[in-house]
């Protein structure tokens, strides 16, 4: 009987994906034979960038990943996975506010998601203070995210 593939999903608005990112990505490869990274759409946030920029920036990224797709889904986190048939959510933690959510989160996707069982990776020292949120803020002020972006991403 050959093994059931191991799918991770990777969910975010990815508005912008940060360097931060692309590390939790690349160092989950190992562990799973497919992850989507998959934008989120929710009709009652306001994105700074569109969908398909974004979904772009996601594809380019990712262009040299062979085990990386790129995704997006509609409503709870838990159909689509088991839409695509993924078993596992990959979460990064940068501090112990992520922490507290995403263990909320995970929790409740247990009980609603079917065993499904989400993988937490701890953000490497260097990645730990970035979010999109900090990053959308300086673009806002004209300020350069460059630093926080992966070299794939040049936002004038």
């Amino acid at each position: 009987m050959k093994p059931k593939e191991k799918i991770c999903v990777f969910p975010g608005s990815f508005d912008p994906i940060t360097s931060g990112h692309v590390d939790v990505v690349k160092r989950s490869l190992p562990l799973f034979d497919r992850v989507v990274v998959a934008i989120g759409i929710n009709s009652q946030k306001k994105y700074l960038f569109s969908l398909e920029q974004r979904l772009n920036w996601l594809e380019e990224v990712f262009k040299d990943e062979p085990k990386v797709e790129i995704g997006r889904f509609e409503g709870l986190t838990v159909k689509y996975c088991k839409e695509i048939g993924a078993r596992y959510l990959l979460r990064g933690l940068r501090n112990a506010s992520d922490f507290d959510y995403e263990k909320t989160i995970s929790q409740l996707n247990q009980i609603i998601g079917e065993d499904l069982e989400t993988i937490f990776l701890i953000s490497r020292p260097e990645f730990s203070h970035i979010s999109s949120t900090i990053v959308r803020e300086i673009m806002k002020a004209k300020g350069d995210a460059t630093p926080f972006l992966p070299d794939q991403i040049r936002i004038n």
